[in-house]
């Protein structure tokens, strides 16, 4: 994938809505190399969807605090990461809305480790 085609088709999701699965759940503890990395949100992908990593396309889910294995959102941003192949759409409850900084703050326990540009509705 380009990166045209990988910057089109994240596009492609602002303001859709789309069913996700959740394989991190709040809570979910992932270990790296060096560190470990507790996700606060729920964190999932579209299924069938693959993203710039050949791997489906990721989606953090703001605004549901518990954890859930699927969920029906609205994609209200995207995570462009500057140095990284692949990018992170963002989604919510339909209808929920939330601010750009409200965004990168739920975000940042990730993106932290990107150089990452968030573009929001």
């Amino acid at each position: 994938m380009t990166f045209e085609e990988r910057k089109a088709q994240v596009k492609s999701y602002l303001g859709k809505r789309v069913v996700i699965g959740i394989d991190r759940p709040i809570g979910y503890v992932h270990k790296k190399e060096t560190y470990s990395l507790t996700y606060p949100i729920n964190y999932g992908y579209i299924p069938g969807v693959f993203g710039g990593d050949d791997e489906e396309l990721d989606v953090y889910l703001l605004g549901v605090n518990e954890p859930v294995e699927k969920y029906e959102c609205e994609i209200i941003a995207i995570a462009h990461r500057h140095n990284d192949v692949e990018d992170k759409l963002v989604g919510a409850p339909v209808g929920k809305k939330f601010t750009k900084a409200e965004i990168e703050n739920a975000i940042r326990f990730q993106e932290q480790y990107y150089d990452t540009e968030v573009e929001a509705l």
